[in-house]
């Protein structure tokens, strides 16, 4: 059982008793609410915009519901402020309106933070208050423990400076409750992620995309370079993977005779933790008939710069001092040309990886022993290139080696028709011109199979279902996949995963 820790919760269980001997109900069961908060002041400033000049404005009575986060307790007269989901308004309490227990209630039994319904009439205050005159108020839910309380300190500036006992961040995502109950600022950013997935789908559905759903728990796992999580199905008496990525099944929807197809859903990577990866995220992918990698690079154009306009109202933003445009059409750079200029390493002159490695050690790079020809080009994109590309900018053109999914260049077996886009130093997606070739497919995991060891995070196992079918055909098709959190991130000007993450994943600790 629950015990008080310290003397604010002893005194509020004290209360929480006294509210039952004076016969109020801490934790009703129904409520009645008629008005949210914003309807109800709404309501008051329509009717006083219309009423006739010098005439009283028309009696409108409201229930409204809330915690309280201003308490004002003065005796005969009381007032209080209360928020909902919606916004805040004062309550105003007269003894000879309410009645002396309620009034009583109020000043002793009620603190910041509890739940009440508050029923009357709305008025002006002579300050000029929009206010509800209570004529009715009871409880909704008693606050046994405080919230932490944010204060806020205006600099010279002109910018808000918050200050507390609970700003540090680890704390605010550990009690994420408590941080959306005390900071608006934080509620806003899940209310932009919402408003973000719900224009990608407006924007997939309005170019002809079906919004469909693959299975999270999976026999064999694909799809994208990651370690999986496994899990257990005692039923079926077998080991089953939590998703790394949808395409392997999204694509064989496309075996199936529909010609554009997406999904919004959770992925799950054992991988680290850093300020733009969690074990567990939002991915969007899709996938679509009768283009190639160009094509989704127009429709990735106009889907991102859709998506800013419908949520922000712009596609000009900004993120962590950087201006960046999201309009318009976006800059293309082969992979070459981008590590060359901003490494000074053209990777083509250096056809293994014994070579490549070499040269960069020559350069004071520190690369993996055990890595790839394409992955020691991988690596020099994250660290010498990536920081650079603020703009949105298409890296196209990869390396075979990392990139199993992919048709060839043409006229180049050493390089696929991929690219990666990035905005503001950070990695937002990858696309293919997909492989339909089954033969082709095949051997790409056979080469794996062969460049990678067994337990190496970036081989990728051959998947014979797959496989089955697209020996039934497949049509040539262009795929894209990208991190929504990250795209949250960008439009809600936020520079870690964990702010755009309702619960992110932390390390257990002791309580």
């Amino acid at each position: 059982m629950w015990q008080p820790e310290n003397n604010i919760e002893r005194e509020r269980l004290e209360k929480l008793a006294r509210l039952r001997a004076r016969g109020f109900d801490p934790y009703p069961r129904r409520v009645t609410r008629t008005h949210t908060i914003a309807e109800a002041i709404a309501a008051y400033e329509s009717a006083e915009a219309t009423a006739p000049e010098g005439k009283e404005v028309d009696t409108i009575r409201v229930a409204v519901a809330g915690r309280i986060v201003s308490h004002r307790p003065k005796g005969k007269m009381s007032f209080a402020h209360i928020e909902d989901g919606t916004g805040r308004v004062q309550i105003w309490l007269k003894e000879d309106v309410v009645g002396p227990e309620t009034q009583a209630m109020f000043n002793d039994d009620l603190d910041l933070f509890d739940f009440v319904e508050a029923q009357g009439s709305m008025a002006r205050t002579r300050r000029g208050e929009v206010s509800v005159l209570v004529d009715s108020l009871r409880p909704l839910a008693k606050a046994l423990s405080p919230l932490p309380v944010i204060k806020e300190r205006h600099l010279a500036d002109g910018t808000v400076e918050r200050y507390g006992e609970f700003t540090d961040p680890e704390e605010r995502y550990r009690q994420r409750y408590a941080d959306l109950a005390v900071n608006a600022d934080v509620r806003q950013v899940f209310v932009t992620r919402a408003r973000v997935i719900r224009a990608l789908r407006r924007f997939l559905d309005s170019e002809g995309f079906l919004e469909v759903e693959t299975p999270i728990l999976q026999p064999l796992y694909g799809g994208a370079a990651a370690r999986p999580f496994i899990t257990h199905h005692n039923q079926l008496k077998q080991d089953l993977y939590l998703r790394i990525s949808f395409e392997l099944y999204l694509k064989r929807l496309l075996v199936g005779m529909y010609d554009a197809v997406y999904e919004i859903g959770r992925d799950f990577r054992n991988e680290g933790v850093d300020r733009t990866h969690n074990p567990e995220f939002t991915q969007i992918e899709w996938y679509k008939a009768y283009i190639d990698y160009r094509g989704v690079m127009d429709i990735t154009e106009r889907m991102i710069a859709s998506v800013a306009q419908d949520v922000l109202g712009t596609t000009a933003i900004s993120f962590q001092g950087h201006a960046i445009e999201l309009g318009g059409r976006w800059q293309r750079r082969t992979l070459r040309d981008a590590i060359l200029e901003f490494s000074g390493i053209d990777y083509t002159q250096y056809p293994d990886a014994d070579s490549l490695a070499r040269i960069m050690r020559e350069r004071g790079k520190q690369p993996r022993p055990d890595s790839t020809w394409g992955k020691l080009i991988d690596s020099l994109l994250g660290t010498d290139v990536e920081p650079h590309l603020i703009q949105p900018t298409f890296i196209i053109d990869y390396p075979r080696d990392i990139s199993p999914l992919a048709k060839m260049a043409e006229g180049d077996p050493t390089h696929v028709e991929r690219f990666e886009f990035f905005i503001a130093g950070m990695e937002m997606g990858n696309a293919f011109t997909e492989i339909n070739d089954p033969l082709d497919q095949e051997q790409r995991f056979l080469d794996m199979g062969r460049l990678y060891a067994p337990d190496s995070e970036e081989t990728h196992p051959l998947d014979e279902d797959y496989l089955r079918a697209m020996r039934y055909g497949m049509p040539p098709n262009g795929g894209f996949g990208m991190g929504v959190d990250r795209l949250v991130m960008l439009l809600a000007n936020q520079p870690n995963i964990r702010e755009v993450l309702l619960f992110p994943a932390l390390r257990s600790r002791e309580e």
